[in-house]
């Protein structure tokens, strides 16, 4: 994802409430707001094809955003992000003011590595999590944490304590104690129950 595409440009609105919010999409653009760092919450305006053409890229939940608003450059992260039930359209979004020396709550996506090594032999894996909660400062914010599937054996799994991540970076369920170790993936052998190898064997 380019800078671009971290840069957004928003307008402070004036008209709020549910009419006004209707407007607002009609004339492709789309509500927001913008809260956090004990400063007042505002309500933006944001183009709706930049938004669309944003929200497509992984990078936009997770990345320090930069929404220019006024001729003012503040960092934000996306909180949330509402859309249309059946079109392809974004209805409204939240974003949270980043503060350098104040850490943030948030989840990051998994990328799970070697996964066609692991599923050799007709095994399958089981993604209990996509996203890990995450608390940091802004300057130590990944954008992923990647999740080695390479060594992994049949019956196996990958727990939250088995992955490493960037330094600064805390789980937000590990930091509740040990019986928050979340599965994070699991390896299965084929259906049937036996692996290549035993199947090899057998015959």
């Amino acid at each position: 994802m380019s800078n671009e595409l971290y840069t957004l440009n928003a307008e402070v609105r004036a008209d709020l409430g549910t009419g006004a919010s209707r407007r607002l999409r009609r004339e492709e653009k789309v509500p927001a707001i913008l809260y956090g760092a004990e400063k007042e919450a505002l309500a933006l305006t944001l183009d709706h094809n930049k938004v669309i053409k944003a929200q497509e890229d992984e990078g936009f939940y997770s990345h320090i955003l930069t929404l220019n608003i006024g001729g003012e450059s503040v960092e934000a992260i996306l909180k949330d992000i509402q859309r249309h039930p059946y079109k392809p359209k974004v209805t409204h979004l939240d974003f949270q003011r980043v503060d350098p020396s104040h850490k943030i709550h948030t989840k990051v996506p998994v990328h799970f590595l070697n996964e066609e090594k692991a599923t050799k032999g007709g095994n399958t894996v089981a993604h209990h999590v996509t996203e890990i909660e995450i608390v940091c400062l802004p300057k130590n914010l990944p954008e992923f944490v990647e999740v080695d599937l390479a060594g992994i054996e049949v019956g196996q799994t990958i727990h939250l304590t088995d992955v490493k991540l960037p330094a600064g970076v805390v789980s937000v369920e590990l930091a509740k104690g040990a019986d928050h170790d979340q599965a994070v993936v699991t390896l299965n052998a084929p259906k049937g129950g036996a692996s290549e190898e035993t199947t090899e064997a057998a015959e």
